[in-house]
């Protein structure tokens, strides 16, 4: 049998298993696949200590979401001791403490087996960068797992661990959700507390799960949601667990249907994507919901996130001390400082006006179901070399979809949607209002059941607790 999280934290409070036992299985996994490049670094040895603490807990009766858990995170995000280089060579001090999303993890009982690869910044839908290495998809090694998050989304698709955090500024937990067969949450923004940064690009970028299952991801989202007081954005808790969504019957649904992106691109739509996506709303048709098609009205949305973007991207560089960035890294940093910071009031005044027009969808529908991607999973190495120009339109039209919520401010959900001719993962994505991600987990476990795409995992999958 193999465990995700809650299987894994079950087996430990039966005293079925261990703490030494899954962080010796998580990191054996790591090393045997070390050539897919998931992990930045791997803390193998204080996840040890940590799991023999665990263990004492365990034995002395306290219960947690998570104790004894091994989870990893994305090298976008402090753990004490650590260097959080965000991909991006430089003079970096190891963090004094803990991020607010690792902190909530140990508050948990989490154990913390690593940081994973991702792409200078989180700029693109890849996970590579010259000073760090490359990330690589478990579904076949000479694709990307996709990015910003891909090395979290190699690391749960890989079975190191069984779930992991990632952070999505324009897709990048959806998109490697998608490319690796995963479920993936990008939060309502202020949903997850990334401080010690209060406004990460400038509202754009949410901290969120991946796993392999909808009841997984639902309990990593409820140990990872809270504000801290110093945000921009905060929220109130949630009036029920996001777990408890994922067990409950969504109730019959109105779901639009929509190939439109906010740039007119849907006609490079990858067929097979088109296909699956298709397929997937037959289905929830099947399960009884009202499906039919229509498009968000998505306005001037792009003007909401150039600014953020490239704002945010310069204030994280100019906080690397010594930072040797790409070239194309520092392009988007230089349209950031000279023409973003400039922007940016107007892109924030514009939120209201955003959120009323693209959400008038919700005046018909409950949900809007989408591609996640309008490509399936690029080579590794597709754009060694690139410039900006060349990177920026190469990806836009790989993943088109996702980034308007990420504008909004809006919850979404990437969720398998099958595999190409060449056996490389296909996702969709489900999209929510202000707030309501309880909807869309309660859509999806139902979707989950109907699918039973939990079952279905790369060849190099062997242990028995993951």
């Amino acid at each position: 049998m193999v465990l995700g999280l809650a299987g894994q934290a079950g087996a430990l409070a039966r005293g079925e298993a261990s703490a030494r036992e899954l962080v010796e299985a998580s990191l054996e996994s790591i090393g045997r696949q070390e050539s897919l490049g998931a992990f930045r670094v791997v803390r193998a040895e204080a996840a040890r200590r940590e799991a023999v603490e665990a263990d004492k807990r365990l034995a002395a009766g306290e219960r947690l979401p998570l104790l004894g858990v091994p989870v990893a995170v994305k090298d976008d995000t402090d753990v004490a001791g650590e260097t959080t280089p965000f991909a991006v060579a430089g003079d970096h001090r190891p963090a004094a403490r803990d991020g607010e999303v690792v902190r909530k993890l140990r508050a948990a009982g989490a154990i913390i087996v690593g940081k994973t690869t991702t792409c200078e910044l989180g700029l693109w839908p890849f996970s590579e960068s010259p000073g760090f290495g490359a990330a690589r998809n478990p579904w076949n090694p000479e694709y990307t797992p996709g990015g910003s998050s891909g090395g979290s989304a190699a690391a749960v698709a890989a079975g190191m661990v069984a779930g992991a955090v990632g952070s999505d500024g324009a897709g990048s937990i959806r998109i490697p959700a998608a490319w690796t067969g995963l479920v993936g949450i990008k939060p309502q923004r202020g949903r997850v507390s990334a401080h010690p940064h209060t406004d990460p690009f400038n509202g754009l970028t949410v901290w969120g799960p991946l796993a392999r299952n909808v009841a997984d991801a639902a309990l990593l989202l409820d140990v990872l949601s809270g504000s801290h007081r110093e945000d921009v954005y905060r929220l109130d808790p949630s009036a029920t667990p996001f777990a408890e969504a994922a067990r409950r019957e969504p109730g019959r649904l109105r779901v639009a249907v929509s190939f439109r992106t906010a740039f007119g691109v849907s006609g490079k739509l990858d067929p097979e994507i088109r296909g699956a996506v298709e397929r997937v709303a037959r289905r929830l048709t099947g399960l009884g919901h009202k499906v039919f098609p229509a498009d968000p009205d998505y306005g001037l949305v792009g003007l909401g996130l150039i600014p953020r973007g490239t704002a945010g991207v310069a204030e994280w560089l100019d906080s690397i001390p010594g930072a040797r960035p790409e070239r194309r890294t520092e392009v988007e940093a230089r349209i950031g400082r000279t023409v973003g910071r400039r922007l940016l009031p107007l892109a924030k005044r514009m939120d209201p006006y955003l959120r009323r027009r693209v959400g008038r969808i919700f005046q018909v529908a409950d949900v809007v179901l989408t591609p996640t991607t309008a490509r399936p999973p690029l080579k590794v190495g597709a754009f060694d070399g690139k410039g900006y120009r060349e990177t920026q339109s190469g990806v836009a039209a790989a993943c088109p979809y996702a980034w308007t919520w990420n504008v909004l401010g809006w919850p979404g959900i990437n969720v398998p949607a099958g595999f190409t001719g060449h056996g490389l993962p296909i996702g969709a994505q489900l999209l929510g209002h202000d707030s309501d991600e309880a909807t869309l987990i309660s859509l999806a476990a139902q979707l989950e059941a109907a699918e039973g795409w939990a079952e279905r995992r790369p060849r190099e999958l062997s242990s028995p607790l993951r």
